[in-house]
């Protein structure tokens, strides 16, 4: 399975006088997620579900991959909830029983994701990977054992790496 664990886009600041959960991305976090979604369906990206925190933010990056069309299935999961937790997450994806072929995305926040790519490659969360905000982790989970120490990351990128001229760094895709 690949999983990919987006961060959110940018949002309304902490001591704007909301709750947290309903803290909405701000004009420029929308755009720049626009741009992320658009990079990333030109380059091929495809999610089989994408699945999101229920804070509001979140939902909103959710949505606008859903509305570029790189996924035709969206649903809400609590375990991506700043307050989630990732035994209780993996418990649920045992229980479902996709394709080893599927495509996951999970939307969700830091500290969680980056904590959670380390405890799927290296089995502990170690602080070793902050994802910048409308960033992505892609890692490979195996499939006969647990993915706990036993995933591996492919992928590893702030947005300004997606959104810069891929000719401009010499790349061929």
């Amino acid at each position: 399975m690949e999983l990919y664990l987006i961060r959110h886009g940018i949002a309304q600041e902490r001591d704007s006088g909301l709750n947290d959960d309903d803290r909405t991305l701000t004009k420029i976090g929308q755009d720049k997620i626009k741009e992320v979604a658009k990079r990333l369906y030109n380059l091929g990206f495809r999610f089989d579900i994408i699945l999101t925190s229920p804070l509001v933010r979140s939902h909103q990056t959710a949505e606008i991959f859903i509305n570029l069309q790189l996924s035709s299935q969206l649903q809400v999961s609590t375990d991506l909830a700043p307050s989630g937790n990732i035994h209780d997450w993996l418990n649920w994806l045992e229980k479902q029983q996709y394709p080893s072929t599927t495509k996951l995305a999970l939307v969700g926040h830091e500290p969680n994701l980056g904590e959670w790519a380390s405890m799927l490659v290296w089995g502990e969360a170690n602080d070793r990977l902050i994802l910048k905000k409308a960033g992505i982790i892609g890692l490979n989970l195996p499939e006969m054992r647990s993915p706990i120490g036993n995933s591996q990351m492919f992928l590893l990128t702030p947005p300004k790496f997606l959104l810069v001229s891929v000719a401009s760094l010499g790349l061929f895709i």
